[in-house]
């Protein structure tokens, strides 16, 4: 499957729909290397703005999928680009799970406070019965060294690492060759906080019109910054991006 992939503000984006996604990453699965799967919004293409390992380790990975309405924006105003629909890293988890009960593919859930990951897979077992949840560990960077041997110990197909980024998404990058199985890693942020129940998701409305953040805002006030920078800084970043590569264009 061949893939047109975009930079926003130094940042790749595939241009890819959510059963893409789904069929892309079970290839990544059967291949005989392990790969890396990021889920990027604005304020992760912000973050890599100033933290250069961050813009390296997305620029290394084999899928960085489109997860929010301010990417869609950005594809269509930089490149012409009119991105088919979002894939939420919460959507494609579920999605993800469904394969497992489907192929049997093993899952490891790495990540979140204590007892929430193991609280999310319950809550998977119950809809999908067959999904092969092999393990669930909060850990932390600091715990790598056990978390390898619980990962090489395991043998999961799919490693979701729900640290939020960049954190997770820089781990997984410095250990993906280090485990002795190949693996598709894919940094989930908040989701299994969303499965568990901890956190509750936006209405279905809400995430069609790009509205999720504002609900998220009501939850967390203290998410402000975050989000300001999402909806504020992104788009200003964005727009004079384009303005300043077509004044160089014109020199």
């Amino acid at each position: 499957m061949s893939i047109e992939r975009k930079k926003i503000l130094g940042v790749p984006i595939d241009k890819i729909d959510f059963r893409q996604t789904v069929i892309k990453i079970e290839k990544l699965i059967k291949s005989d290397t392990s790969h890396q799967v990021a889920t990027v919004n604005p304020e992760f293409v912000m973050a890599a703005q100033k933290n250069r390992e961050f813009k390296r380790v997305l620029n290394s990975t084999s899928l960085n999928t489109p997860e929010a309405a301010g990417v869609f924006w950005a594809m269509r105003f930089l490149h012409g680009i009119k991105l088919k629909e979002k894939v939420p890293g919460v959507d494609l988890f579920w999605a993800l799970c469904k394969l497992s009960e489907d192929r049997g593919y093993r899952i490891f859930m790495l990540g979140g406070k204590p007892g929430v990951a193991k609280k999310a897979a319950g809550r998977v077992k119950l809809i999908h019965p067959r999904a092969r949840i092999v393990y669930t560990y909060p850990g932390s960077p600091k715990e790598t060294k056990k978390i390898r041997r619980l990962i090489n110990h395991t043998q999961p197909n799919i490693l979701f690492v729900a640290w939020g980024s960049p954190k997770q998404d820089i781990w997984i990058n410095k250990n993906l060759r280090k485990f002795q199985t190949s693996l598709v890693a894919v940094g989930v942020g908040g989701t299994f906080d969303f499965i568990a129940g901890v956190r509750i998701r936006a209405p279905k409305w809400m995430q069609k019109i790009g509205l999720e953040w504002l609900y998220r805002l009501f939850q967390e006030p203290k998410r402000f910054g975050r989000i300001w920078t999402a909806v504020v800084r992104f788009p200003l970043a964005v727009f004079f991006s384009k303005f300043k590569r077509k004044a160089k264009d014109e020199e």
